[in-house]
């Protein structure tokens, strides 16, 4: 499974995105600020623009492992290998303030925000699930 996730709108505080998965529309993302990370650059270099809780991941391909999460105590999507961030999971939420530097899956009905977070969630992610218990899974953040 592909997934890819194209970062359309880079404000001051978040950042809203389009997932898709094999090439078609999924739903929307809310993500911490876009400041213009790459997981080409340096490690210390990501350390030194990162501002802990308040910034998105770097793009990059990335791949997806289905695992427990002892924050959420469920199990959700991790991206491996992100460089500088541990534990980037995709899961429910509706402001910035909810991502901590993960994915959150809605639908961007209002300004700075994704809605039908945990209605989406149900629907997308035991697609992903499914996927991993059967193949490799990628995201690609652009």
């Amino acid at each position: 499974m592909e997934i890819k996730l194209k970062r359309i709108a880079k404000r001051e505080k978040y950042t809203i995105g389009r997932l898709t998965i094999d090439g078609k529309y999924a739903c929307d993302t809310l993500e911490d600020k876009d400041r213009g990370l790459t997981n080409k650059m340096d490690l210390s270099e990501i350390k030194n623009k990162k501002v802990y809780g308040q910034t998105a991941i770097p793009t990059g391909r990335y791949q997806i492992i289905w695992s427990y999460s002892t924050k959420f105590k469920k199990s959700l999507p991790l991206l491996l290998n992100v460089p500088g961030y541990e534990g980037i999971r995709m899961h429910s939420g509706n402001t910035d303030t909810d991502t901590l530097g993960c994915i959150l899956l809605g639908e961007n009905k209002e300004v700075g925000k994704v809605l039908n977070s945990i209605a989406t969630c149900n629907k997308i992610l035991p697609m992903i699930k499914d996927a991993c218990q059967k193949e490799e899974v990628y995201i690609t953040v652009e």
